[in-house]
């Protein structure tokens, strides 16, 4: 493990191998009678170590491996050292580890990372094997390089098979008792009970059954399961919506689907399950003396399952109990009511290829930040982590993205969240009168001030204040808002009376900070104690896959407030919405979904294209129409502020009485 291998201690707390030292340094005690480890006890650790040990460079290349790594790989050393880490993986997931790697060693942290059936290994022999993987860094002489803990899960996951397949045998059992002699009147219940039971069992998300219609080769969906926070699968004719799927089932093939393993005939397929985030579903054909009537599935949303082929032969057992069922149930004249009832629903709910309403819910409880993307995600688990604590946070993000939500979100999951947050835009506050609004004011402090007054500081002692557009904050404020940053002390204006405070303090901003720093225009030091938490609120068009439960969650609130009955969205509607670049993010899509829900009674919501074609086209609009723009996009940036220290025409690069012209003869004027 020379030159490469070999380091020194790092700042997480690793042992180093130190260059230049010789192995025959051995392990003993030293004059006080302490235990010595040396470089000979630690290459005795890694090449005996139990799990597979293995050390790369920042590029991943690899630079020593122990014993165990080449037992468990089944390469000897001289085939991995010099080679890529990327090596020792499958096709599928090299890409994105390499993305991974790099973006880890920019910013390196200790990291365990165990991830069921997704993160596996590539043997020689090509077979996979299922990992656990830890990662250090270690500073040595020869520069950063990275360490790794290799686990195999083989026999935990042959266990846990063993497991699972005992629990989905008792859940069979159960299933074809409680079919045994069941009254008809009690089949359509006891087979959604079913399926509750069969998810439990699988660790599916959830489960549906759906029948064939007699008039044509299609299915209509009739019972159906869903866990928490899972939307129900949509009864409707499915040929429209998964017509690869159905071809399968009607020819009497089991599927067992992942969305990047389907064929490219499969298509919508694909770009269904990963709209509605499904990782794993088995569907298998419904049989009755054997002929197909019907066909069931199950789908896991919130992690890919390590179903199977064996998996996939039990699920189908279960389904023939589901069958059987039913066809004892629709032996008599109650067959034909049935499929004369599907025929009417059909009739109802004919598809205009839409998307039909459905409650889709964060697995955070907190319902005003809506979306389940990545991006949200990783933006919901930093505020959760920095909730437990009082430290400062900085949000940052353009306009329209959520910023205040964010910030409530991580004062109601905190331990102030039982007083109420208060809030400060510093951009709408004129200069004059900010010190006041936040520190408060003794009576005669300034002409006017009749009366004594608190600030928003004193109001926010033992909660949280936000201070909105901080970029905005005068530079006599600065020093302040530092002061009390530092030790929670200030005076009311017009007062020499020191005011303690318990407050924390969470700030926001679209604005380049740093850039500001540079320029003079705020203060340094301000801006590293505002940043030790910094939260960055993703742009929509980043988020795309969030829009529609967004745009469910703004036509539920909408339609409710306007007496609106709505039905589906339109699916022209929601992929153009999709497509949309939103300059104005979230707020945008609200203002474009209120604006028509009001010209578009129906029930399917809809936009006309060229709404959005206008705007994503500027190419074809004239230079008043751009400039017209830009210059609303500014002003509101600033609350429509245009003089002074960080108002619109500072921005802009004009003088204030250059921009008003312009205004004028734009027509542009501030909203009411």
């Amino acid at each position: 493990m020379k030159g490469h291998a070999e380091n020194e201690a790092s700042p997480q707390g690793q042992v180093p191998l130190a260059e230049g030292k010789t192995a025959d340094r051995a392990c003993g005690v030293n004059d006080d009678a302490s235990f010595v480890l040396t470089d000979a006890t630690i290459k005795i650790f890694f090449e005996n170590a139990p799990d597979g040990m293995v050390i790369t460079d920042t590029e991943g290349t690899i630079l020593h491996v122990n014993v165990e790594m080449e037992r468990m790989f089944g390469y000897p050393r001289h085939e991995l050292i010099g080679k890529k880490v990327e090596k020792l993986m499958p096709e599928r997931v090299r890409s994105m580890h390499i993305g991974h790697r790099r973006m880890y060693a920019a910013k390196p942290t200790f990291r365990a990372m165990s991830m069921s059936s997704q993160l596996v290994g590539l043997r020689r022999d090509g077979t996979e094997i299922p990992l656990d993987v830890s990662l250090n860094p270690v500073q040595s002489q020869a520069g950063l390089m990275l360490y790794g803990i290799i686990r195999d899960k083989t026999e935990l996951v042959v266990a846990q098979r063993f497991e699972w397949e005992a629990r989905f045998e008792r859940t069979l059992s159960e299933l074809s008792a409680k079919f045994v002699n069941l009254c008809s009147d009690r089949v359509d219940v006891e087979i959604e009970s079913g399926l509750q039971m069969i998810c439990a069992a699988l660790r599916a998300d959830r489960a549906t059954v759906a029948a064939i219609e007699s008039c044509r080769d299609d299915f209509v969906a009739t019972h159906a399961w869903a866990g928490p926070a899972i939307p129900v699968f949509p009864k409707q004719v499915l040929k429209s919506l998964l017509p690869w799927l159905v071809r399968r089932t009607l020819n009497g093939e089991a599927t067992l689907a992942r969305p990047h393993s389907l064929p490219e005939e499969a298509q919508r397929e694909r770009e269904y399950m990963e709209t509605i985030g499904i990782k794993t579903a088995l569907i298998v054909p419904f049989r009755v003396g054997g002929q197909i009537i019907g066909g069931m599935s199950c789908d896991a949303f919130r992690e890919d399952q390590p179903w199977d082929a064996l998996a996939l032969s039990r699920f189908q057992a279960a389904a023939n109990v589901f069958a059987n069922a039913l066809a004892r149930k629709s032996a008599d004249e109650r067959l034909q009511r049935a499929y004369i009832e599907i025929r009417e629903l059909r009739d109802r709910l004919e598809s205009e290829n839409r998307y039909l309403r459905r409650e889709i819910q964060l697995e955070y409880k907190h319902s005003a930040v809506i979306g389940d993307s990545a991006a949200i995600r990783n933006v919901m688990k930093r505020a959760q982590q920095v909730a437990e604590t009082d430290t400062t946070v900085l949000i940052l993000g353009e306009t329209g993205t959520g910023k205040e939500l964010i910030a409530r979100t991580i004062h109601e999951m905190s331990k102030r969240s039982k007083r109420t947050m208060v809030t400060t835009n510093c951009a709408s506050l004129p200069a004059t009168l900010i010190e006041s609004e936040l520190f408060g004011r003794e009576k005669g402090a300034y002409t006017g001030a009749l009366a004594k007054e608190i600030g928003r500081f004193e109001l926010a002692d033992q909660s949280t204040i936000f201070l909105d557009e901080i970029g905005e904050l005068p530079p006599e404020m600065q020093s302040k808002l530092l002061r009390i940053l530092q030790d929670g002390r200030f005076e009311r204006l017009g007062s020499s009376r020191t005011i303690q405070v318990d407050v924390r303090v969470i700030t926001a901003t679209n604005r380049d900070l740093p850039v500001m720093v540079k320029d003079g225009r705020f203060r340094e030091d301000l801006f590293y104690r505002l940043n030790v938490v910094p939260i960055v609120m993703p742009p929509l068009r980043e988020r795309i896959e969030d829009i529609p439960a967004l745009v469910w969650h703004f036509l539920g609130e909408m339609a409710e407030r306007m007496g609106r009955n709505v039905e589906g969205v339109h699916a022209g509607t929601m992929k153009m919405l999709q497509r949309y670049s939103w300059p104005g993010n979230v707020r945008e899509l609200r203002n474009v979904i209120e604006r028509n829900l009001i010209f578009n009674p129906g029930p399917i919501f809809r936009i006309e294209s060229r709404e959005l074609d206008e705007n994503t086209n500027p190419g074809l609009r004239s230079i008043n129409e751009v400039e017209g723009d830009h210059f609303r996009t500014i002003l509101q940036a600033t609350r429509w502020r245009i003089r002074g220290d960080g108002g619109a025409a500072e921005i802009l690069g004009l003088k204030p009485s250059t921009l008003e012209a312009r205004l004028k003869k734009l027509n542009i004027v501030r909203p009411c």
